[in-house]
């Protein structure tokens, strides 16, 4: 047994050693680390990896959670220490705000290959039920469910200090960029919130019903006429784009004969239109692409490429009022993407893509690889992270 255990350490120290040796490139003539840090897979919990990277590439969002002070406990001998792991604080007191601080934190420190994320994952068990077991999620899904439960713990008060207080102190997190989503302002609102605007037009007496709705992410249709089109080459004619899903979502659409409006003035359901407009956009833009659809027996999914800008996505022509917007304030460079690889939402595998002090890293569980542009830019798109262009010097920064 002994000699079992010593062999299985030998063995995990060369894997070690070799992925530490993998993770060093030549950058300007010079050997330089790599310093990212891949997440192990749990068990088909690659939905939950893909979205941790991600999000921990944004780096305003990430410097805030890992400039929050550790959670500590507050009774018997351990009053006043410092708890790195949320099970000793009992099952009553998770909290997802320090497993999500710890897991950031240890990325991109460059001392590990791999960090596994247990603790997050067992937190993420305890208060989001949809998420338990072993099996294949949506992680589009599971980051809506996140982000929202971040939101929520985050007004609850952090070591008796109301996290709101944390923000509104924080200068790079103005009063103006909030957008309030389910109560008082968070960072996850003044990073990720817009408002949009919802336009309904009864076409039997004309009145219009005017409606602003706060979001975190926008979803799009992939347009009908792109769907049989899997890559670039398959068929000629055009290509589907980001442009053309952010069209198709922004375009006045007839409703059909089973989303009929109630019309206040006529006093019944009545056949109209509907559009959308962008009142506020967010600092970081997360677009997500609907690829999974369901049918009469199954969920199936599109697998259209979908071309898209890597800098420069000018979002000023969706804005409700644009001349009202600066000369850069509507332009947006793509920081993360993630991707689905198969066939179905249970099944397959996602990893994703994201840019870290000016290079591209390829995010697959516990791998993480130094990539290009050229390959990010060839990926079919599942999820974007889009961050807003920086004011020129001189402008009034946010």
């Amino acid at each position: 047994s002994s000699a079992f255990t010593s062999d299985r350490h030998r063995k995990r120290k060369l894997l070690e050693n070799s992925s530490l040796n993998s993770k060093l490139l030549k950058v300007n003539g010079s050997t330089t680390a790599l310093c990212a840090t891949g997440l192990r897979n749990l068990g088909n919990t690659c939905f939950m990896n893909a979205i941790l990277q991600s999000l921990s590439n944004i780096q305003q969002f990430c410097c805030y959670f890992k400039e929050l002070p550790a959670v500590e406990l507050r009774n018997g001998k351990t009053a006043g220490r410092r708890t790195y792991h949320t099970r000793s604080q009992g099952d009553n007191n998770v909290s997802l705000v320090e497993e999500f601080r710890k897991t950031l934190c240890a990325l991109w420190q460059g001392s590990q290959t791999a960090f596994s994320p247990e603790s997050l994952f067992y937190v993420v068990w305890k208060i989001m039920p949809n998420f338990r077991g072993y099996q294949q999620q949506d992680a589009h899904e599971f980051m809506r469910y996140l982000l929202d439960h971040l939101h929520l713990e985050l007004q609850s008060g952090f070591n008796g200090v109301s996290r709101s207080v944390i923000l509104q102190e924080n200068s790079n997190l103005s009063a103006s960029n909030k957008c309030c989503i389910n109560g008082a302002s968070t960072v996850v609102t003044a990073i990720f919130g817009g408002i949009l605007q919802n336009e309904v037009n009864c076409l039997i007496c004309g009145t219009e019903s005017r409606k602003f709705d706060p979001f975190l992410d926008l979803s799009l249709d992939i347009p009908s006429q792109f769907r049989n089109k899997r890559t670039k080459n398959q068929e000629s004619g055009p290509m589907c784009t980001l442009r053309d899903c952010l069209r198709s979502f922004t375009d006045l659409e007839e409703l059909d004969e089973t989303e009929l409006y109630m019309c206040h003035k006529c006093k019944k359901k009545q056949k109209s239109t509907k559009k959308f407009w962008i009142q506020k956009l967010p600092k970081v833009l997360c677009l997500h692409l609907k690829r999974f659809h369901w049918t009469a027996y199954l969920r199936n999914k599109v697998d259209t490429y979908v071309e898209f800008p890597l800098r420069g996505l000018d979002m000023k022509c969706y804005l409700l009022e644009p001349e009202n917007s600066g000369p850069e304030s509507c332009l947006y460079d793509l920081v993360a993407v993630v991707v689905h690889h198969g066939s179905g939402v249970g099944s397959g595998h996602y990893t994703a893509y994201a840019a870290h002090e000016g290079r591209w890293f390829h995010f697959n569980d516990s791998t993480v690889t130094l990539t290009d542009e050229e390959t990010v830019g060839k990926a079919k798109a599942y999820i974007l992270f889009y961050v807003e262009r920086q004011a020129k010097p001189g402008a009034e920064k946010l």
